[in-house]
């Protein structure tokens, strides 16, 4: 016999389980898939505009053809304690370096950087003394969005890459042991000065 609305096995006997239980309109989720659409869809980013990239930045910040406003960024935050995503956008200098480290340290938990172009990337063009070889060198990054400059369009699928991160990204004990795994695999890796690529 089959009852209306009931979960019936093969064998025609009823399974009773809790989303059996509960009425029509309830969700089942986790604590960890709660906070984590919440934090992906409440995003503030920290500005750090240091080149051209800057100026495409800007336009997903201010254009309504964009609508950042519509993934919760509707905010661009000029103090990095009300922020949670920075963006490099542009060539870091060795001289603003320990600057980007600093504000970066003054966010609060959790944060995520997104690195804007090709030279925040990898240095880019500018390959000599003066330039940071990407700025993953001073900060860790989560996000690398190339181009020379990346047109808007692109940040905005960064941006949402970014939230299908943060929403499968871990609390609690869970997250100190995938930092402290980033964290050793970062120290295990060769250094650029060491790295020969194509031309050893």
């Amino acid at each position: 016999m089959h009852m209306c609305g009931a979960a019936v096995d093969w064998n025609g006997t009823k399974k009773v389980g809790l989303e059996e239980k509960l009425p029509s309109g309830f969700l089942l989720t986790t604590v960890e898939g709660l906070a984590n659409y919440m934090r992906k869809s409440s995003v503030w980013p920290a500005t750090f505009g240091l080149a051209c990239c800057a100026i495409e930045m800007m336009a997903v910040g201010s254009a309504a053809k964009y609508d950042i406003s519509r993934f919760g960024m509707e905010r661009f935050s000029a103090t990095p304690r009300q922020a949670d995503l920075m963006i490099v956008a542009g060539r870091l200098s060795n001289k603003m370096a320990p600057v980007l480290r600093q504000i970066y340290d003054q966010m609060p938990n959790p944060k995520w950087v997104i690195a804007m172009g090709a030279c925040a990337s990898s240095g880019g063009m500018f390959n000599n003394y003066a330039i940071v070889q990407g700025v993953d060198h001073v900060v860790p990054v989560d996000i690398y969005l190339p181009g020379c400059p990346p047109r808007p369009e692109m940040l905005l699928d960064a941006i949402l890459k970014l939230h299908e991160k943060i929403g499968e990204s871990k609390l609690g004990v869970n997250r100190a042991e995938v930092i402290k795994e980033v964290e050793a695999a970062a120290m295990a890796a060769i250094p650029t000065h060491a790295q020969k690529g194509l031309l050893a």
